[in-house]
Parts: C-alpha cells; structure tokens; sequence
C-alpha cells in the first residue's frame, strides 16, 4: 500500500499542507507589482491572479488585486461588487478617478483589497484613443495610490497584482507598463507555445520603449496533467528555453478550482486541502517567496534562451513518428523564442 501512487500523493498533500499551514511570508522590501497575462484565454489566468493574492494576504502581507478585464472574473472571485453603480478601473483610467475611491476590502481577510472591473472596461480603448500617454494611466494612478497611503499613514502595499485581459490591447499594455515582472500562467498544450512567443516578443517590445525593467520573472503550468506525454513533452520545452523562470510547482486540473468561484470565493480560502490551493501555497512557500523573492525581473540572455536541439530529451527512442512529429513541432514554435528578446 505504502508504494502506491495513491499514497504518495496523499503523503505529499499533508507534507505540503504541513509547509504552508500557520506560517507567514517575508514582507519584501518595496512593493512588488505582477502583472499576470497571457492573451490566450481558458489558461488560468484569473485563478491564479485571485488565489495569488489570496494566498500573499493569507500570509500576512498586504495584497491590491487590480482587475482589468472587463469581464470583471476576478472581482467575483473575491466576492467584490461590479455592477454598473459601481466606480471601477474605468473610472481611474478613463476619468482620473484616484485609485482610493475606488479600491474594496474584500471580505476574506483584512490586508487584501481589490480595485474592479466593469463592462465599462471594454469601451476603454476606444475612450482613451487620442489621450496623450494612455499607456502610462495605470502606472501613474498607482503611484499615486502609494503615496496617498503612505501620507495617509496606512500600511505599504506588500505585492499589488493585476489580472490582465486576454489580450494585448491597451489594458494590458498598461499593466506592463505599470508592472515590475510579469507571471505567464499556460497550458501545457501546443497552442498555449504559440501565444507565448507572441507574448514574450510583445513584453520586450514595451520594455525596450516603455519600461526597461520589465520582464518575465514567473512561467506557471496550470491545469496541468502529467498523465499526459504531450504536457510532459511542453513542460521539457518551456523549461528548456526558460530554466530560471519556469516554476517547479505546477497547478494541478482540479474541480475545486473551477467550482470555487461560484462561490465566490479563492478556492486557497474556500477549500484550503483541495489540490489547486495547495499547490498555490506550495508555490508561493518555494519559489515567490523564496528564492524568487530576492531575484530582479530580468529578461533572459542568449545564453538562457538559445539552445542546440539534439535528441528527445530523454525521452525514449522508440518513440512513434505521430510524437516525432509533435516534438518537432513544440521545438519549432519555440525556436520563435530565442531571437525574441532582441528583435523589434
């Protein structure tokens, strides 16, 4: 029974729990602010945003959640209200609106807030077309935020976290331009390779006119299932080409996940033992606040991007040619990425 598979995970699930339980994450040493995106949609993107920050202000930090998609997901996975009569990011972008009076205490725990999104959102692109440095609003409202909370003798602001839209259109521009690092959520699926070189081209592209210090700090594999040769295979190429940002921890496919925002609520706080809300607080114990915790967003040199491709990686040589075929083509859409962070 001991060697079973079902034990082992079960003897990893309470290990893990054992990790995160009661404890308390390191304050850093100014705010952190992560922009969470990835253009391709149905990744998990705003799971990972929300339990993010759930799981930060769990541990006693001090956590904004922004949300800047229209669709307004994580606004109602922290229980926060965003209907029309209410003031949203829209009104900070478009009309100047300070963040202060718009931002929420969510009702989970006293250090996390949360700045919503309306439908209004999706109108700002068209809103902001002929404003001078539209690229720029969030950042400078964010700033300001700071100050005023810092004037207005309120604790700092650990980690600020922005949910991006599902795409490259102004909002997300703004949260990279607002935005230290960026944390790319994505499948391990041969479309999700595609999106992400087009999203690491477009990162170093706003880096390069906009904010040099930007970079991907974070690459997290979410709904993952090891089961599978073809997300074992995507798993060997993302962390073949970014070996320093690619998270050891992966994010499990797990209903409690999925189900946890019908209720409102993260799924870290709704059912804290299901295996999406320990792998979150697993990740964050080893790697966010760990050894990430001191390392600079920094964009990946050649070195760490180039690679000679030579053999299966491993894999075993009688492989079919039907998965010759498939690993050749994860490898040629990710050979997109080595002149990525140096071509215009």
């Amino acid at each position: 029974m001991s060697g079973s598979s079902i034990f082992d995970q079960l003897q990893a699930e309470h290990l893990a729990l054992d990790e995160v339980a009661g404890g308390e994450f390191p304050h850093p040493e100014r705010t952190r602010v992560i922009a969470v995106a990835n253009q391709k949609g149905g990744v998990g993107k705003t799971s990972t945003a929300v339990n993010l920050a759930a799981a930060l202000a769990e541990g006693g930090l001090h956590v904004l959640l922004i949300d800047a998609d229209s669709q307004g997901n994580a606004s109602t996975a922290l229980g926060v209200e965003h209907d029309d009569d209410n003031a949203s990011i829209y009104d900070v972008l478009v009309d100047g609106t300070p963040v202060k009076d718009v931002v929420s205490k969510t009702r989970f725990c006293e250090t996390l807030w949360c700045v919503p999104a309306t439908i209004d959102v999706a109108a700002v692109e068209i809103e902001l077309i002929s404003t001078a440095e539209r690229e720029s609003r969030l950042r400078r409202a964010l700033v300001d935020y700071l100050v005023s909370r810092e004037t207005d003798e309120q604790e700092s602001l650990d980690y600020v976290i922005i949910d991006c839209p599902p795409s490259l259109g102004i909002m997300t521009i703004n949260a990279f331009v607002a935005a230290d690092e960026v944390l790319i959520p994505m499948q391990a699926e041969y479309y999700a390779l595609e999106g992400l070189a087009l999203l690491t081209r477009s990162i170093d592209r706003i880096a390069r006119i906009h904010n040099p210090g930007l970079g991907v700090s974070m690459i997290v594999l979410t709904m993952f299932d090891g089961r599978t040769t073809l997300a074992r295979e995507v798993e060997s190429e993302v962390r073949s080409y970014f070996p320093d940002a690619t998270l050891d921890t992966k994010v499990p496919r797990s209903i409690r996940v999925a189900e946890a925002p019908s209720f409102g609520a993260p799924v870290v706080f709704w059912d804290p033992r299901s295996t999406g809300a320990i792998a979150y607080k697993k990740w964050l114990v080893r790697s966010l606040c760990g050894a990430l915790l001191e390392m600079k967003a920094r964009k990946p040199n050649g070195s760490e991007t180039a690679r000679t491709w030579s053999g299966s990686g491993g894999a075993d040589p009688r492989r079919s040619e039907r998965e010759g075929i498939r690993v050749s083509s994860l490898r040629r859409v990710l050979s997109r990425l080595t002149g990525s962070w140096d071509t215009g």
